[in-house]
């Protein structure tokens, strides 16, 4: 009976066995012996504090590679969302866009929700009391810049497109809030073959750079027909010319720089070093980026960054059809080699995304604590007030050149038992120290 029960109860909690952390950890008991286990199983504790670790399988003690200002990991803008500001969500394809796309329409509490219909792709997202959009994203202004169109390509047209669609007199210069969504190379790779496979392309993508599309011979075709369905993934990596190789690099980054599609401009390598830093300077730059693979993380950092809040929580997916792909190990091996700038692209992502999520939970921590504190003083200063009025000494001739002292036991054996009843009002952590219990201590104690 506790057999089948301890069956059904990991089903239940891991319904995906390639990606679930407890399956991993129970392997590992019966691999190293019981010699860890009181080790792992107090590890296994500590991340259930922390439902954030628990969501994505994080790792509870993350070590930071590269070195951040602290404006740069402090990142929470004044979007005003009554005013003129808007929020321009740059959608890289096989990403989870889509999802995130719908949860910008369909799942913020706002004063002027979404309106969105039935058979309707896109939804009107209207300023309270302006029939103004706060929104530019595939369900909200479609895809007003082409399909989807990247950082070179938003950045020169999101302006001019707002500008014509709303002119009131007088207009002030608006702000722009880029945002995006990141995904671990491999799997976005494998999840664009896949959906490739299916019949899927993108021919209405227009590819502007400096004021036009790239010609044919600037940028050729994988294939004669009318899509790629069927395409292996052999295939899929043979083409030379696939924009699905190192794509989120290309698409963050500023391709005037190089040339644009002129690959003759500069060497590959040279060209792909120039791409990844900008990339990087505009990833650094956006007001918010997610990752896919951190599903809750990401709807934390975006709530506290725009001061907006989600109605229901993100769901952390790890059955997607680039899972269920089985890719032999010189599969992998190749299709790093084919995105290694997106692999470096991504590894700079992942640990500015993680120390953002650090440093907000530690000051989420410490803005709690400071609360506690204020209110361990208001009730103390209730205290004080109310012993006080008990505390007054009765009327005595007047001494001169002497000292009544009052101790601290004297004060309280004159309030007697009304000094108890007052005691009575104060919560259970009213005898905790000012400074906070160590538990706060180590709440903020960074685990590099």
């Amino acid at each position: 009976m506790v057999l089948l029960f301890g069956v059904i109860m990991i089903q239940y909690v891991c319904p995906s066995k390639s990606e679930c952390r407890v399956l991993h950890q129970l392997g590992s008991w019966f691999k190293d012996g019981s010699s860890t286990t009181g080790s792992r199983s107090s590890s296994k504790i500590q991340d259930q504090k922390d439902p954030y670790i628990a969501e994505d399988g994080a790792l509870v003690r993350f070590v930071p590679r590269f070195n951040f200002t602290a404006a740069d990991l402090n990142r929470v803008v004044d979007f005003n969302i009554k005013g003129d500001d808007v929020i321009v969500f740059l959608h890289i394809q096989k990403t989870g866009g889509t999802t995130f796309g719908r949860h910008l329409v369909r799942n913020i509490q706002l004063e002027r929700p979404c309106e969105c219909h039935a058979g309707q792709k896109k939804c009107t997202c209207y300023r309270p009391g302006k029939k103004e959009t706060w929104l530019f994203s595939r369900f909200s202004t479609g895809w007003s810049c082409g399909l989807h169109a990247d950082w070179t390509e938003l950045t020169s047209c999101v302006p001019s497109r707002m500008d014509s669609r709303e002119v009131p007199d007088n207009m002030p210069s608006r702000n722009y809030y880029y945002i995006t969504i990141l995904r671990d190379p491999v799997s976005r790779y494998l999840s664009e073959w896949r959906h490739v496979q299916r019949g899927a392309t993108w021919k209405a993508s227009l590819h502007v750079c400096d004021g036009r599309s790239p010609t044919l011979s600037e940028l050729p075709s994988c294939y004669s027909g009318d899509d790629w369905s069927g395409c292996s993934l052999q295939e899929f990596m043979d083409c030379p010319y696939n924009l699905a190789n190192n794509r989120q690099t290309r698409m963050l980054a500023d391709l005037s720089l190089v040339g644009c599609y002129n690959v003759s401009a500069m060497s590959e390598e040279e060209r792909w070093a120039v791409l990844l830093e900008s990339a990087k300077r505009n990833l650094l730059g956006m007001a918010f980026f997610g990752l896919t693979e951190y599903q809750r993380k990401t709807q934390y950092l975006f709530e506290r960054t725009f001061n907006l809040e989600f109605i229901a929580p993100f769901t952390q997916l790890n059955g997607t059809r680039a899972s269920s792909v089985e890719v032999p190990p010189e599969t992998q091996h190749r299709i790093l080699q084919l995105n290694q700038w997106d692999v470096e692209l991504y590894e700079y992502a992942r640990d500015l995304f993680l120390q953002r999520f650090q440093v907000a939970r530690q000051q989420e921590r410490r803005q709690a604590r400071e609360r506690r504190q204020q209110e361990r003083r208001r009730l103390r200063g209730r205290l004080a007030t109310k012993q006080g009025r008990q505390l007054k000494p009765t009327e005595t001739p007047h001494q001169p050149n002497r000292h009544t002292v009052v101790t601290e036991e004297q004060h309280r054996s004159r309030a007697g038992g009304e000094g108890m009843e007052s005691e009575a009002l104060l919560p259970d952590w009213w005898d905790l120290d000012e400074n906070g219990t160590m538990e706060d201590y180590m709440d903020n104690v960074e685990q590099w």
